[in-house]
């Protein structure tokens, strides 16, 4: 490996409201679980414990995945696009990541076909 392969941390680009996408993906089978915004703080508190952090832009306030649900995603790596202004989680995720009950957000498809496995109630996670 060259030096040009080896570089420092990577200036993520957090966009005029301080916050930049990141996707969660499982890294095992490569399931696109969720999509969700970092804030610096929550970038910083997902490199220190290892579980991911996100920012809540309807409550704007950080918030831990699983915190309230016990659902949490441990993360295994973290990329960033080649514009450094996109994250990717790769996580090993508890039960499921959508509040819904479902294993992944994207669990339907554009036309309203149910797709995706419910792996809990909702009604009695919350």
């Amino acid at each position: 490996m060259s030096e040009a392969d080896v570089d420092a941390d990577v200036t993520v680009e957090f966009g005029e409201d301080g916050l930049v996408p990141a996707i969660a993906q499982d890294a095992e089978d490569g399931e696109v679980l969720m999509l969700a915004y970092v804030s610096p703080e929550a970038l910083e508190r997902t490199r220190e414990t290892g579980e991911a952090h996100y920012y809540s832009r309807s409550r704007e306030e950080l918030w831990h995945k699983g915190g309230s649900s016990g659902h949490t995603q441990t993360v295994e790596e973290i990329r960033v696009d080649c514009d450094a202004d996109t994250l990717l989680y790769l996580v090993d995720q508890s039960v499921g990541a959508c509040h819904t009950g479902h294993r992944s957000c994207f669990h339907r498809t554009i036309d309203g076909e149910h797709v995706g496995e419910r792996v809990f109630d909702p009604d009695e996670v919350y």
